[in-house]
């Protein structure tokens, strides 16, 4: 889960320029259990979720709960505060008004709660509490089969404001047998987070019949028992960022695609890279998917792939990408264990200042411990879920009917999905300012049902 605001964020060396890396946050020969070879994703769950020593384990709180809503239509600032701006926003893609100086006394109260709490960040759905939640409850409402009891799964939840406030906008707003009659299953991989959901949705005594806690990885599909083919609803919110991640690595334009490794060296405080040829499943259907595996190119692809062998002689360049086969492996086992479920997700699409080299690379915040995030490339998340439904573009028998999606998708900027859902005047600052429309720019919604399941007045 990535910060909504972060109090410090040191910038990684650029030791990954090299085949050996400087001891850094991201990659620690601490984290290394033995001195064999792990591939990089594993490296990455270890150093997140490791009981010992994962950032979410050691932590006590790494999530940031608010007292109280915040009362945005109350604040009224005067010239803006940039040193405020700089240490809170770094992760946001800011427009830049100086007539709206309701940032200036926005970024003030943040200031006082970050002071207040001595907390390393808040997500959105704390920071814009009920609001943010309502908005996902209002679009969950508007597209649900209400003739069967509503399910709601929610990964990764954090403190559980997500949850009772969607219960809570479920009970103010659902007919009542909608609300009485649904189930909110909260799946989550901290002990300690798990317990503090179940707290903040004990706050109303009536939800508590309706919400679950089920301490487990989402990602093991043993956890989620027999397939369940009833409707049902998948959150993920700011999940996808902190999912592991492989990296790939190519010395030229040109040379295949390889795998990345991470190994000590020699027992000492660094670690370095070892390449070996993609063997990896969950690695090369990376791969195929993006569409990154050369023997599978179309006749234009070649030709400007033999240009590129041409200019790799003369000008070598190394390529890396990072793969999010985490997401993949979560959708395979969504897919495999929810055929019915509907989808939304909400993270970064892009995260400034990120100096490790590579497509997609992650960006690493530390206040003591290290967050290590990567910005989701919302249209790869797309192809992803229709490869994980078992939709193919490739035809199986030429002449046969052209493939059909198995899904229904679109990606929304967080904005457009809360001028859509949401109440925006709700977080809107007295003099017309609104941090949720105005500052989380480079971050988007995924929303993703199956066909069938597309009520009849919705169809295109």
């Amino acid at each position: 889960m990535a910060p909504a605001f972060s109090a410090h964020v040191p910038a990684l060396r650029r030791g990954a320029l090299r085949v050996r890396w400087v001891t850094a946050a991201l990659f620690s020969s601490g984290i290394l259990a033995g001195n064999k070879p792990v591939l990089v994703r594993d490296f990455v769950r270890s150093a997140l979720y490791d009981p010992n020593h994962g950032y979410f384990s050691k932590r006590a709180g790494p999530v940031g709960v608010l007292d109280a809503s915040i009362r945005f239509n109350q604040l009224q600032g005067g010239l803006l505060n940039l040193l405020c701006l700089a240490h809170f926003l770094s992760f946001y893609l800011i427009a830049f008004s100086m007539g709206k100086f309701g940032r200036s006394a926005y970024i003030q109260h943040l200031d006082k709660l970050y002071k207040k709490h001595d907390i390393a960040w808040f997500t959105p759905v704390e920071l814009f509490k009920p609001w943010y939640a309502y908005a996902i409850a209002a679009s969950i409402l508007r597209t649900a089969n209400l003739s069967v009891p509503l399910k709601i799964y929610e990964i990764g939840g954090g403190s559980g404001t997500c949850a009772k406030c969607i219960l809570d906008y479920m009970m103010l707003n659902a007919p009542p047998k909608v609300y009485n009659d649904m189930k909110y299953i909260s799946v989550e991989i901290s002990s300690s987070l798990a317990e503090k959901q179940l707290e903040t949705v004990g706050e109303v005594q009536s939800h508590l019949s309706k919400f679950t806690v089920e301490h487990r990885d989402a990602i093991n599909r043993p956890g989620w028992g027999r397939k369940d083919p009833h409707p049902c609803w998948v959150l993920l919110l700011e999940v996808l960022d902190n999912l592991p991640h492989d990296l790939v690595y190519s010395p030229d334009q040109v040379s295949p695609w390889m795998e990345v490794w991470i190994e000590k060296v020699n027992e000492s405080s660094q670690v370095s890279e070892v390449y070996k040829p993609l063997q990896d499943p969950l690695i090369s259907r990376c791969v195929d998917i993006i569409g990154m595996n050369e023997d599978k190119a179309s006749v234009s692809e070649k030709l400007a792939f033999a240009a590129k062998g041409v200019l790799s002689k003369v000008f070598p360049k190394p390529r890396r990408a990072w793969l999010p086969t985490g997401c993949l492996k979560l959708m395979d086992t969504l897919h495999q264990a929810l055929p019915s479920m509907s989808l939304i997700a909400s993270d970064f699409s892009y995260l400034p200042d990120v100096s490790i080299p590579g497509d997609r690379a992650p960006l690493v915040s530390s206040k003591g411990d290290a967050d290590i995030f990567f910005p989701t490339d919302f249209r790869l998340l797309e192809q992803i879920d229709h490869h994980c439904s078992g939709f193919s573009k490739e035809q199986k028998n030429p002449g046969a009917f052209k493939p059909v999606k198995k899904r229904r998708t679109i990606i929304l900027d967080t904005a457009a999905f809360m001028e859509e859902f949401g109440l925006p005047l709700k977080t809107r600052t007295k003099d017309g300012y609104n941090p949720l429309l105005d500052d989380f720019k480079n971050t988007k919604f995924y929303l993703s049902v199956p066909t069938h399941n597309v009520p009849t007045h919705n169809r295109k």
